[in-house]
């Protein structure tokens, strides 16, 4: 069953739904300006909380994070980076959705948008806009949800990503980031906003409900060297988007073992076993449960 905030948005007048988020965003302000004042979170704090979690030189990381939920960060989102990468070493593989796109991906494809994977700046999210801009990383060439890697290996998790007609086959990076037995941290979101590898399991077999639109669009993208390219792919059907319920998982995945919760600043953070909660879910799927309701 969803959870009562859920409920409440999709039943509140939007006035209403945009006054609560007004007075949320004051709030987080005022936090921010008290932890600023106690010192809140340096490069050293952040890096021992990551490891503190259970986060290891080597992994591959797939991480969704909200710089505002973390409080007061010495250094903003640069530091968020440079942490991450410290922890993860040179052995390490870091991954960040960087989507051009903040809204529904039917509204955005219809745009007729042109993907530079060199210059179209990423929508989710500050931290995000600060990693794929280093010179060391890897971007995949996907219109609608592109992702950056850093690693000794990142041309391998970007790489399939070209010309793919869904975003999140077993060759995506959200896909890869499962083969290779990776996590997932969720820095200050959940499941409800930034849910994207229970995608993957849609990708993998003949899913019950119709999740992508009947349309196939074309989109431009321009590569690495200039070169452009007219590429196809698929986008979510909004009607099945709207029944969504993701944060459902939560519990199911603490139970069994998948996820833990752990604390950064002020943000809640959710790390997640890739390979766990792909596993978990297509159990789920085989008893009748999905995030848009039965079977």
């Amino acid at each position: 069953m969803p959870g009562i905030r859920h409920i409440a948005h999709k039943l509140l007048p939007k006035s209403i739904v945009q006054y609560l988020q007004k007075r949320n965003k004051k709030k987080r302000k005022a936090l921010i300006a008290e932890q600023a004042l106690s010192g809140g979170l340096n490069a050293e704090r952040l890096e021992q909380a990551l490891t503190d979690m259970g986060i290891q030189k080597g992994d591959v990381l797939l991480v969704h994070a909200a710089l505002s939920r973390m409080g007061y960060v010495e250094g903003g989102a640069s530091t968020v980076v440079k942490s991450l990468l410290n922890v993860l070493g040179e052995n390490g593989h870091l991954l960040m959705p960087t989507s051009s796109n903040d809204g529904r991906q039917l509204d955005f494809i219809r745009q007729n948008p042109v993907f530079d994977v060199r210059n179209t700046p990423s929508k989710m999210g500050a931290i995000t806009e600060v990693f794929r801009q280093l010179p060391q990383v890897k971007r995949s060439l996907h219109p609608t949800e592109s992702v950056a890697c850093i690693g000794p290996n990142a041309d391998d998790f970007v790489r399939g990503h070209f010309n793919a007609i869904t975003a999140y086959q077993a060759d995506s990076p959200f896909g890869k980031v499962i083969e290779k037995q990776g996590k997932i941290l969720m820095i200050g979101v959940t499941f409800d906003n930034a849910g994207t590898n229970v995608h993957c399991l849609e990708d993998a077999l003949d899913f019950p409900f119709p999740v992508y639109h009947s349309e196939i669009f074309e989109a431009q993208i321009i590569d690495y060297t200039g070169q452009k390219h007219l590429v196809k792919t698929k986008v979510h059907n909004p009607d099945m988007s709207a029944k969504r319920y993701c944060d459902y998982l939560i519990p199911i995945f603490e139970k069994e073992g998948v996820l833990t919760k752990h604390k950064i600043g002020a943000a809640t953070c959710l790390l997640i076993d890739a390979q766990g909660m792909f596993d978990s879910l297509k159990n789920q799927l085989a008893q009748g449960r999905t995030i848009y309701g039965k079977v």
